[in-house]
């Protein structure tokens, strides 16, 4: 098992359309196709920073969620353009995590 830990760099002045996307179309719809969202943050002192979690049994399931959700036309059409408009893709940053073996997340 291991987490995928994203963060994204938000277009300024556009947080809270952001989060409003994420929380009532995205995260649902990722959801929907089998994702398990474990968090999803808000920068406190930074306006653009926007970080989410993601848990995976394995890679074979990541890779199998990533196809569900990507190469649908529902996030080709519907997501990506609006994602687009709210996001700076420069400043993604992902980092695979692991829990350590003490951590509640195991």
């Amino acid at each position: 098992m291991f987490y995928e830990l994203r963060q994204y760099k938000i277009v300024d002045g556009k947080m809270d359309a952001f989060v409003e996307l994420m929380e009532s179309e995205i995260i649902p719809f990722q959801v929907g196709k089998g994702m398990v969202i474990t968090g999803s943050f808000r920068g406190e002192e930074d306006p653009t920073t926007y970080v989410w979690m993601r848990r995976f049994s394995s890679e074979s399931e990541r890779e199998r969620l990533y196809e569900a959700v990507y190469e649908s036309d529902d996030w080709k059409t519907s997501f990506a353009p609006r994602v687009g408009e709210l996001m700076d893709r420069s400043g993604i940053k992902v980092q695979r995590i692991v829990p350590t073996p003490r951590s509640v997340t195991q």
